[in-house]
């Protein structure tokens, strides 16, 4: 009896729940045969300005994250095929052998990751085999618009004003009770290690804010403790620019930008919460946060390779800035002698994550105090970054640098001012520079104001 099988590659959709791809792969074919590859060039390769693709936070949030993956697709009666090696190559090598008939994923719209997608489906056109692809990553569907993407509004205002209102957010899929056995002979294969990948394993840092563990099961659980249990969203207003409360702002960022936690999931238990408890401006201000991040990325996929460019997507040629490599290494370091500007860099360097507020103030600092070229640091955070998305991180530097899409939305940060609204008592930058003095608030304050 002939079996229809298919593929499911698992890219940054790392969960059950909320994937449409899976649910199009269980329901299209006798049996599905999920895989994940360890893309090799994301561990080995280098940016353009020669750093680490991926740090070892990132990948390290990766590796538990597919732990958790397999074990809850073991749990539902299936395993995940595991590789190591170019996506390209190793999915038409299973495909070849389990004489397939497709494989599902979800799609990715810039450049390295189009550049894999193309590549495989010219591959399985040489074997009467078809790549499927879904879209259901984002809060929003792109066919739920009422524009089509190279038409987005190009200011987030304008996008959340037509977008808000009158387009209604999908309901989150349901995880599958029961996935398809794996009859076909394969090797399972091993999740490598840190060690297998290039890295040497650590020990999180116990400065950090949170203790971020990879992998669906951790998403979940972040989900429902600060929408539940932590008691928080009341506060988020007034907290969510704090920089050292694990609670003020809602950390989902790492499990979002794996795939390992859905968008829409999150709203519906913010909108939940909202029903059973209040709290509407607050609850807003998280849904906001969500809006964003779906406004970036139809960025990212209205001007394609644009964002890499250091004109930005406004093409803007005026500005100009420096490959200077010494301020930047003193950037990244946490040495420019501003305690505000070096507490974030040093957080980044130590744990792989900084909140938005020390982003976008380092961020700031680097191209319009130091006169750095802002691909530098958007490179930096690229390499560094446990949370790192794509379309996220670019769009955020082009907003610092003005050089987006609306180059009047960008802004220049007075750090000292910033210093003193949000680390008044130097009690951050004292964290993370232990060779500071004991400054009282006074000094401190002084200090500020005198080094800019």
């Amino acid at each position: 009896m002939y079996t229809k099988r298919g593929i499911l590659w698992f890219r940054l959709d790392l969960r059950l729940h909320d994937n449409e791809a899976m649910l199009d792969a269980l329901s299209h074919t006798d049996e599905v045969i999920p895989v994940y590859v360890f893309d090799k060039r994301l561990f080995e390769d280098k940016t353009s300005y020669g750093f680490k693709k991926t740090a070892r936070y990132r990948a390290k949030f990766i590796i538990e994250s597919i732990r958790d993956l397999r074990a809850s697709l073991r749990a539902k009666g299936s395993d995940l095929i595991v590789r190591v090696g170019r996506p390209e190559e190793e999915l038409f090598e299973i495909a070849k052998q389990a004489k397939s008939s497709w494989i599902f994923c979800n799609r990715e719209r810039t450049r390295d990751e189009v550049a894999v997608q193309d590549a495989l489906e010219q591959r399985l056109w040489t074997i009467g085999q078809e790549l499927r692809y879904s879209r259901g990553k984002l809060l929003y569907y792109t066919s739920d618009l009422p524009f089509p993407i190279n038409h987005t509004p190009d200011t987030f205002s304008q996008f959340r004003k037509e977008v808000e209102r009158y387009v209604p957010v999908r309901e989150p899929l349901a995880a599958p009770e029961k996935m398809t056995d794996i009859t076909v002979v394969l090797e399972r294969g091993e999740i490598p290690t840190m060690e297998d990948l290039g890295y040497k394993d650590f020990e999180n840092d116990p400065r950090a804010t949170v203790d971020f563990k990879g992998g669906e099961t951790e998403g979940l659980k972040r989900l429902k403790y600060f929408v539940w249990e932590a008691a928080q969203i009341p506060m988020y207003k007034e907290q969510s620019d704090e920089l050292f409360c694990s609670d003020g702002s809602t950390k989902f960022s790492p499990w979002l930008a794996q795939g390992c936690l859905s968008p829409k999931l999150v709203y519906q238990e913010l909108k939940r919460y909202e029903e059973e408890i209040g709290n509407k401006k607050s609850v807003n201000g998280i849904i906001i946060s969500l809006l964003k991040r779906d406004f970036l990325r139809f960025m990212a996929k209205k001007y394609g390779d644009q964002i890499f460019a250091e004109e930005g997507p406004g093409k803007i040629t005026t500005l100009q800035w420096k490959d200077n490599n010494e301020a930047l290494q003193r950037w990244m370091e946490g040495y420019t002698g501003i305690p505000f500007i070096d507490a974030n860099m040093r957080e980044l360097k130590h744990t792989g994550y900084m909140s938005y507020r020390g982003r976008m103030n380092v961020a700031s600092y680097l191209i319009h105090d130091m006169q750095v070229n802002w691909k530098m640091g958007a490179e930096y955070f690229e390499s560094m970054l446990i949370d790192y998305d794509i379309a996220s991180n670019w769009g955020n530097w082009h907003y610092a640098a003005g050089v987006g899409s609306d180059a009047r939305e960008h802004k220049q940060f007075n750090v000292s001012s910033q210093a003193l609204r949000y680390d008044p008592r130097g009690e951050y930058a004292k964290l993370w520079m232990p060779e500071l003095p004991n400054l009282l608030e006074d000094e401190f304050q002084k200090k500020n104001k005198s080094i800019i």
